[in-house]
């Protein structure tokens, strides 16, 4: 594709000139504002915030002017500020890495730890930690890896983050939405309704990339860094992160591919890496290939995209596998797959004589092709069964450890879990799922008590008033993206 010599390393000069062109512009996704995302994310919890929002006010409004500048000057930016925001961020009840170390214990005697740190990363005697690697089961019953690093890493990471997100913040596309700023998992998920509810959308490919986390390649990732960051110690501290490798069971596996999902820099690297790798290609390829209206949303590696017409989209499936090649990337044979969805799939595949469109999830939820009780075409969004289902399975394994607390603290507990699950899945079109959560819920509630004692004559009359107490009842908490949408990215 011709999107390769806009984003190649190897076509970037090593100083370009101070002027450059503009970034892409997005006709479908706006991009949102950066201003002040350094200092929404960690610096508002010191009073020292506004020395460290406005020394990368700098760097953030050179980025934007010098859209090819590479940075030769970083690290002086990780100073004691910076770095007891970077602290005070990070979760107290966090789980420790290697080093045992907890929040509280380097927060005893916070001020000369700081100092200590600072002075090592300045000198170059900072040496990062193998991570500890822990497991965390799926909804699909397999174990996601994570590594937990360090918490003097955590620090450092949480810092070498906020400086390159100020330069970054200025490059990626709007219709990037993954562990950015400003950003969250709502914003795509209404960016994509509004995109197949207003725009020219019949068919849509739902990409998966198989293990992109785990097979990042290193020095691919280091050539894109480069891109934009020219300071060596910077790039040596990332470098230091990627290769320090994990400790499983009782052995140091090195780093060779891969960013540690769990650690805080990662999230960051994979976005570099796709902004370079999928975003460019793919906004270049929506002006120049495309035929047809073109959508697109990505949070982190999951990806999709809306086509006009099929023909588009088989074309833009087999140059993306292509192109992610190239990256030492490959979509996932069995997760990725074009189905004909959108306003009118309905209506042409009925007329086709086929059955109901099919559907796909994205970010938790199902996204279904329904009708409103007028008759028009409704997107419909359902919590996806499995999920449902592993959170259900976890709730009753817990509530069985709790059965023998005092009722207020169970309920308390419960009320939390619940409101979290309403939450994130508290769109419209889910009301059934949320009743039928909470009633389940409930039903486990009901178990747990009885097995309290063979003689207990807990009733289901007793419960319901105890859920009518505790339990926070299913209401809608994000309207639809017509009006969330509109509200955070005006036109």
């Amino acid at each position: 594709m011709n999107g390769r010599e806009k984003s190649d390393p190897a076509v970037v000069a090593a100083k370009p000139a101070n002027e450059a062109a503009s970034a892409v512009e997005e006709r479908v996704e706006p991009r949102a504002g950066t201003k002040g995302n350094a200092s929404g994310q960690s610096t508002h919890r010191t009073q020292s915030r506004d020395g460290v929002s406005q020394a990368l006010d700098r760097v953030r409004t050179k980025a934007r002017e010098r859209k090819t500048e590479r940075f030769t000057a970083l690290l002086h930016h990780i100073d004691d500020e910076l770095l007891r925001a970077s602290f005070l961020a990070i979760q107290r009840d966090s789980a420790p890495g290697v080093d045992g170390v907890r929040w509280k214990d380097y927060a005893a005697d916070l001020d000369r730890n700081l100092t200590d740190l600072r002075d090592r990363i300045h000198r170059g005697a900072y040496r990062a930690l193998p991570s500890r690697r822990v497991y965390i089961p799926k909804a699909d019953g397999r174990q996601r890896p994570l590594a937990v690093a360090a918490l003097e890493d955590k620090i450092v990471q949480r810092a070498a983050a906020t400086v390159l997100e100020a330069i970054y913040e200025e490059d990626f596309l709007g219709f990037s939405y993954g562990f950015r700023p400003g950003r969250g998992p709502h914003d795509a998920l209404d960016a994509l309704a509004v995109a197949i509810t207003t725009r020219k959308v019949n068919f849509i490919l739902d990409a998966d990339i198989q293990a992109f986390f785990d097979r990042v390649s290193h020095e691919w990732l280091m050539r894109l860094v480069e891109q934009r960051v020219g300071d060596t110690r910077m790039l040596r501290l990332i470098l230091k992160w990627l290769k320090v490798g994990v400790l499983e069971d009782g052995v140091v596996k090195p780093g060779e591919l891969g960013t540690g999902q769990g650690s805080v820099i990662s999230p960051l690297l994979a976005n570099v890496y796709l902004h370079y790798a999928f975003d460019l290609w793919a906004a270049d390829w929506r002006t120049r290939e495309a035929k047809g209206d073109m959508i697109i949303v990505r949070y982190a590696d999951d990806i999709v995209v809306g086509f006009q017409y099929e023909a588009d989209a088989r074309r833009f499936w087999g140059d993306m596998g292509i192109r992610l090649a190239e990256y030492a990337l490959t979509l996932h044979p069995e997760k990725t797959r074009l189905i004909e969805f959108g306003r009118f799939a309905a209506k042409d595949r009925a007329r086709r004589g086929l059955g109901k469109p099919e559907t796909f999830n994205f970010l938790g939820l199902t996204h279904i092709c329904g009708r409103s009780r007028r008759g028009f075409f409704q997107l419909r969004r359902h919590t996806r069964a499995d999920r449902l289902r592993a959170k259900l399975k976890a709730i009753k394994v817990e509530l069985m450890r709790r059965r023998h607390e005092p009722i207020p603290k169970q309920g308390r507990w419960l009320g939390q879990v619940v409101g979290g699950f309403f939450g994130y899945h508290a769109v419209p079109t889910n009301t059934a799922a949320l009743s039928a959560f909470r009633h389940h819920v409930t039903n486990l509630w009901m178990r747990a008590l009885r097995r309290r004692s063979q003689k207990d004559r807990f009733t289901w009359v007793g419960l319901a008033r105890l859920a009518a107490d505790f339990l926070p009842k299913p209401l809608i908490r994000h309207p639809w993206p017509s009006t969330r949408f509109a509200a955070t990215h005006p036109r």
